[in-house]
């Protein structure tokens, strides 16, 4: 089996946040002892749109719950997928931001 990249790491994170939850690229970065790269997440975020199983970067936000990426996702599909999944957005703003928030330091902590 060949070594996990970082991307690959950042994508494993990703498919374990639970529909109606999101997370920050920092809190990504911090779980993978990365801190101070929530940049690169942010750029494996952009680079997964073919991996299999699909990645639901929908659910990455920045630290304050605002929808940076929403341009990679074209008009307001970010927003759309979000609320289908029973996420509140208003003006690109995950609403409730607190309770929605997923931490994986927390939720995957052994």
């Amino acid at each position: 089996m060949p070594d996990l990249t970082f991307y690959d790491l950042v994508y494993q994170v990703v498919r374990l946040i639970p529909k109606g939850r999101v997370t920050s690229y920092g809190a990504i970065a911090n779980y993978l002892g990365t801190k101070g790269s929530s940049r690169m997440v942010g750029y494996a975020m952009q680079a997964c749109g073919r991996e299999q199983p699909p990645v639901p970067a929908h659910r990455v936000v920045n630290r304050q719950g605002l929808l940076t990426a929403k341009f990679h996702f074209g008009g307001d599909l970010m927003a759309e997928m979000l609320r289908s999944e029973g996420v509140a957005v208003k003006d690109d703003q995950v609403q409730d931001f607190k309770n929605v928030f997923w931490d994986p330091s927390v939720e995957l902590a052994m």
